[in-house]
């Protein structure tokens, strides 16, 4: 799959196939809340299907109910479950009080929350896109209790 904003995007970030990987430099969070926030694939297929992503817990649930067509494409599957996780993750950071992006030292983005907990969201993105379960909607209200 050639998708040209993505390889002008992973050069220029250093963004390794189906991870967000970061740099030492890259130290401004509300610029990496944006980038995070992105998910050009998952947003695209989302609006195709008629579900508005808003950054909401709400558009979680919609994802949820998707049909998970992108399943029978071995080759986008790693990209859209990288586009998941870093949604849920959006939605956690702007909707749950004190959560904010965290970059490893290896460069893979999670969420922390107040509790100090690390949420891998990416791997989470992944395992739904896969399999569908647990929902990112359940995802989402487990770590709005914490």
């Amino acid at each position: 799959m050639n998708i040209p904003f993505l390889g002008t995007w992973r050069k220029k970030h250093g963004l390794a196939f189906g991870v967000a990987v970061f740099t030492e430099g890259d130290h401004d969070p509300a610029g990496i809340a944006e980038l995070l926030a992105e998910c050009e694939l998952l947003r695209s297929q989302a609006h195709q299907a008629g579900v508005e992503l808003d950054d909401s817990a709400g558009s979680l649930e919609a994802l949820d109910q998707l049909l998970p067509r992108w399943r029978d494409d071995e080759e986008s599957l790693p990209w859209l479950g990288n586009d998941a996780g870093l949604y849920l993750g959006s939605v956690i950071v702007r909707t749950v009080s004190g959560a904010a992006w965290e970059i490893w030292p290896n460069g893979q983005p999670v969420v922390r929350l107040t509790s100090g907990r690390e949420i891998d969201v990416v791997a989470s993105g992944h395992t739904w896109a896969s399999s569908g379960a647990p929902e990112l909607s359940q995802l989402y209200a487990e770590v709005s209790e914490d």
